[in-house]
């Protein structure tokens, strides 16, 4: 049950025809002036309070750059609309309880599934576990993973895939936890950080294995890996293929809220900056028993978080001289530049010069750097941007793969860009033969 699909299989029929016979009981009346007067008013009352709460968002308080859908806007339209039918109907003197329950059970259904809809459009829920917030298979807690035993360690000579023999009673699959990683320099409040381990960590003795951090779009949270981006199994199945090796995987809190937005940054805001180059690692090494060498570390995200990987990777090349950046954009943005500069850096220009990616690649070289931009093929938007990052990156010396996937800025494209990175992860960690 916790497995069962909400964005494809029978679910998605489902709870879209759930929506459609909802609007049209919600719909369908039996006098004249209900098809001349009360539909069109609900209809226009749904239209207006969804183009309302789209200017309000997307306008005037902007809690996140990409702003609330067109998909989203027809189904809040939708829903508000429902809601106004409903209500004419009880005012007009729907007969009995019954008919009341039914009317907002209606009303309901339609919320639900357009809720569901947009959701399937993004893919950042897939099934049950995840709606309900319940732990993935093989979850421990974090006391679990946190002890020393033996490593197997590349040398000089050899990669680790070289050295690396799967010892006996090796598991079959990885494992995740969730722990709290203080901002004990930065200050920052972050929100708590999942983490995975391939087959090879659990092991005795155990691989000396490289580090990939990620961090998540805004909206969102360090779990949107493993609910959209299905990185337990996308991870494990990697790990099964080279012999149990794969990164230590530990997702991160960027943001300190759902709607909060740092730009991984230091600023008012909270020094979201410092606490993933400066924390994270700490927290990391003096807990986990991973590769010590930076050149084994990467930073990933996708939106938002493949634009703070990029800022990282620009800003501590010395922390994360490797990145993965998914459909991010050129650098920290609030809507425009000016606005950005003016937000959080106070009117200094040159402060948000000082820091802004396109303008530290053009001051200086980093040979040493590698990464992979990914852009999705329908994403208008941040396209342009991963070419505009691509030529930059590249111009400045770094080691850059590029990958244009099918889709736009969702899932289809944040997830697949993740996986499609693995070879090339494999390659600079020593991870394969």
């Amino acid at each position: 049950m916790l497995d069962l699909s909400l964005i494809s299989g029978p679910m998605r029929v489902i709870l879209l025809l759930l929506g459609v016979l909802g609007l049209l009981y919600l719909a369908c009346g039996r006098t004249r002036q209900w098809w001349t007067r009360s539909l069109p008013l609900a209809m226009l009352a749904g239209a207006g309070c969804s183009a309302a709460l789209v200017f309000f968002v997307n306008i005037v308080w902007v809690p996140f750059p990409d702003g609330l859908s067109w998909l989203a806007a027809w189904w809040l339209a939708f829903t508000f609309a429902s809601v106004a039918a409903a209500v004419i109907r009880i005012r007009a003197g729907a007969p009995g309880i019954a008919k009341k329950v039914v009317l907002v059970a209606a009303v309901v259904a339609v919320g639900v599934s357009g809720a569901a809809q947009v959701n399937q459009h993004f893919g950042s829920i897939p099934d049950v576990r995840a709606l309900i917030g319940a732990d993935p298979p093989g979850h421990q807690p974090i006391e679990a993973l946190t002890g020393s035993r033996a490593i197997v360690a590349a040398s000089p000579d050899a990669t680790l895939a070289q050295v690396w023999r799967p010892p006996a009673g090796m598991p079959a699959g990885g494992a995740t936890a969730t722990a709290e990683i203080p901002g004990s320099i930065s200050g920052f409040a972050a929100r708590g950080a999942w983490i995975y381990v391939p087959p090879s960590y659990l092991s005795n003795p155990r691989a000396e294995l490289p580090v990939l951090v990620l961090t998540s779009g805004q909206p969102g949270s360090a779990r949107d890996w493993f609910n959209g981006g299905n990185l337990l199994a996308e991870m494990n199945a990697f790990a099964t293929a080279h012999n149990g090796l794969a990164p230590v995987v530990v997702a991160v809190d960027s943001l300190g809220g759902t709607l909060s937005n740092p730009l991984c940054l230091d600023s008012k805001r909270g020094n979201s900056f410092t606490y993933l180059s400066v924390d994270v690692p700490a927290w990391i090494r003096a807990n986990l028993q991973v590769s010590p060498d930076p050149k084994q570390w990467t930073i990933g995200g996708f939106s938002a978080g493949g634009t703070c990987a990029l800022q990282l990777a620009v800003n501590a090349p010395e922390v994360y001289p490797n990145f993965i950046d998914v459909a991010g954009e050129t650098g920290p943005h609030l809507q425009t530049i000016q606005k950005t500069i003016d937000t959080l850096f106070g009117g200094d220009t040159a402060a948000f010069q000082a820091v802004n990616p396109l303008d530290v690649l053009s001051r200086h070289k980093f040979p040493h750097s590698a990464g992979v931009i990914v852009g999705g093929q329908q994403d208008t938007v941040y396209l342009p941007d991963a070419l505009k990052v691509k030529a930059a990156t590249e111009a400045a010396g770094m080691d850059i793969t590029y990958l244009e996937l099918p889709g736009d800025h969702t899932w289809r494209v944040w997830g697949p860009g993740l996986v499609d990175s693995l070879p090339w992860l494999a390659d600079r960690m020593g991870l394969k033969e």
